[in-house]
């Protein structure tokens, strides 16, 4: 029997009960979709996290303050991480190539009658070029994949210097609302702005900023504020020493393991830390690499794939036990059939072949609906999961080849046992 023949004989048995077909097809059709919908939150969880860190770069290594819990609240552990510890760094610490460092706090402004009260940032001179180089920020209206330059984000003037940073300049650079409410409409640039009780001169007014990320723009105030060195900052903000974040950019991101070594090594000698009696340093500051950041959620997000994968997995076996079932009723239904062709001369793998094929067009018909069904899905899945979701090409054969996997796996039990029929016996079957 040619395989032409044998497809007209197993769409015949389909659409003899096109009901029965279709409830059929339904459990593979939710499993191919689910499979479709959750490789989709799983590529978009994984991107979420790629985007979130990607403010970071592969040379930079995060150093923080461990905290500790004293009476249900957060406090410092150990010694803080402070201006001076960062400022020696890049010359102690062979493969540290430059450290960016920043406080913030809150302070009143006032120019003439005028006062606000602000967040004002102490930055050292590259920590702008490094936030810039981020990509979080961006002039307001820029156009999508045009190359920005740190001009760019400056309406009018220019960023402090290093040596500026390093003498601890009194100058400032005013955010774009900031100086729209403090100067209302006059030129900023040479003035003088007391930021509260310490005289700054005005040498940059920011661009009109807004968040790359579209949701963002609304719950960020990246237009309000000031800047201006660190060491400005510090001494104006606050009356104890602050706690210092700080940034460390290796020499060679090839060996940025050997880099935490060494800086560990140097914040110890610092802050005079020592080993417990079971040989483990008390470190009071942690060190934090993208690679760190990006594993730990990688594998989380890995995690997720895998158990919404298992359940797209309960819902195609599920899909596939209805195929089988519905396929060991039909053989049963045509037992005189099967005993008629196998008398006339069927071969016991023609029957095989009808009835699988039956099985696969089944599950081959699920399998394309729950594709069409998994992609329009998609962007539901997104909205349900705030917007993570991308859609991987290569879900769709998967999800294809594992319909008609799922079709072959359940469908072959009811074609072998029609196949073994005994031709005489199955004649008598009323």
């Amino acid at each position: 029997m040619s395989l032409y023949n044998t497809f007209l004989t197993a769409l015949r048995g389909l659409t003899g009960n096109k009901l029965r077909a279709a409830l059929t097809a339904l459990g593979i059709i939710i499993g191919v979709a689910s499979v479709i919908a959750t490789l989709a939150l799983g590529q978009g969880a994984r991107a979420a996290v790629e985007a979130s860190f990607r403010h970071l770069g592969s040379d930079q290594i995060q150093v923080s303050a461990k905290k500790a819990i004293e009476d249900g609240e957060l406090v410092p552990f150990g010694k803080p991480l402070t201006y001076e510890d960062g400022l020696h760094m890049s010359a102690a610490v062979e493969l540290v190539d430059r450290v960016d460092m920043s406080v913030e706090g809150k302070a009143k402004i006032r120019h003439g009658r005028r006062v606000l009260d602000t967040v004002v940032t102490g930055l050292t001179a590259d920590a702008a070029a490094s936030v810039i180089a981020a990509g979080q920020v961006q002039p307001a209206g820029w156009p999508e994949d045009e190359p920005l330059s740190a001009a760019d984000f400056f309406a009018q003037g220019r960023f402090f210097t290093t040596s500026e940073a390093l003498a601890d300049a009194e100058v400032c650079i005013l955010g774009h609302q900031t100086a729209a409410d403090l100067f209302e409409g006059d030129d900023p640039l040479g003035e003088t702005v007391w930021v509260n009780r310490q005289r700054c001169l005005v040498i940059g007014v920011l661009a009109e900023l807004e968040t790359v990320d579209a949701q963002l723009r609304y719950q960020s105030e990246v237009n309000e504020g000031l800047l201006m060195p660190i060491g400005t900052a510090i001494h104006n903000l606050y009356d104890e020493e602050p706690m210092v974040f700080i940034t460390a950019h290796a020499v060679d991101e090839s060996q940025i393991g050997l880099a935490k070594v060494q800086i560990a090594a140097y914040l110890r000698e610092r802050h005079a830390i020592e080993q417990d009696a079971d040989g483990d340093w008390q470190d009071d500051f942690s060190l934090t690499t993208k690679q760190d950041l990006l594993g730990a959620q990688q594998e989380a997000a890995q995690t997720f794939s895998l158990l919404l994968i298992a359940l797209a997995i309960v819902s195609l076996v599920v899909g596939g036990i209805g195929i089988m079932n519905v396929m060991l009723v039909s053989v049963t239904e045509r037992t005189r059939e099967i005993g008629i062709r196998l008398a006339v001369g069927a071969r016991q793998r023609d029957v095989v072949a009808q009835f699988l094929l039956e099985a696969m067009l089944l599950s081959a018909a699920g399998g394309l609906l729950g594709i069409a069904a998994g992609t329009l899905a998609i962007p539901l899945a997104a909205i349900l999961n705030q917007g993570m979701a991308v859609l991987d090409p290569a879900s769709i054969p998967l999800a294809f080849g594992v319909a008609l996997g799922t079709g072959v796996a359940f469908g072959l039990y009811p074609a072998l046992r029609a196949s073994r029929f005994d031709p005489v016996e199955a004649l008598r079957y009323e």
